[in-house]
């Protein structure tokens, strides 16, 4: 609902429309946002017809079970998915492999970064770094006040 285009047509759209999609994801960005929205345009009295399902109206009780099946298999795909994502963090922690993004300055340079006290910007240019790398490695190193 927070895109101009569909907004600019369900201001178009008069009751017993008949809207055509070609696949459901036309809809919207999720399961739950396509469901909302055939329901919306169903309470307006537009029926909505989808190509990819063989046209079926989604507004009718066939058409209604049809989309809640999808929305079951996407959701346990999508379930799927993160386990499996989480499933490979954990793997790849257990055997040592460093995530994340690789650091812009190596340890070494990282304790001279905190013992010099040169400019921040100076600092930067000379490890081809950003300045926020640089204040960041410094606050990391440096113990805070309060502990």
């Amino acid at each position: 609902m927070e895109r101009k285009g569909f907004i600019a047509l369900l201001n178009k759209l008069e009751a017993a429309d008949l809207l055509i999609v070609t696949k459901l994801d036309r809809l919207g960005r999720n399961a739950m946002d396509v469901r909302a929205s055939v329901e919306r345009l169903a309470s307006m009295g537009v029926r909505v017809h989808c190509l990819a399902l063989g046209g079926v109206d989604l507004t009718s009780p066939a058409g209604r079970m049809t989309m809640g099946v999808i929305a079951a298999v996407a959701e346990f795909e999508r379930d799927l998915l993160v386990e499996r994502t989480q499933s490979g963090l954990s793997r790849a922690k257990a055997q040592g492999k460093v995530l994340g993004r690789p650091r812009s300055v190596d340890a070494q340079a990282s304790k001279l970064v905190v013992e010099r006290r040169k400019p921040v910007a100076a600092l930067a240019r000379e490890y081809g770094t950003s300045r926020q790398s640089i204040m960041r490695i410094r606050q990391a190193q440096t113990p805070s006040l309060g502990s």
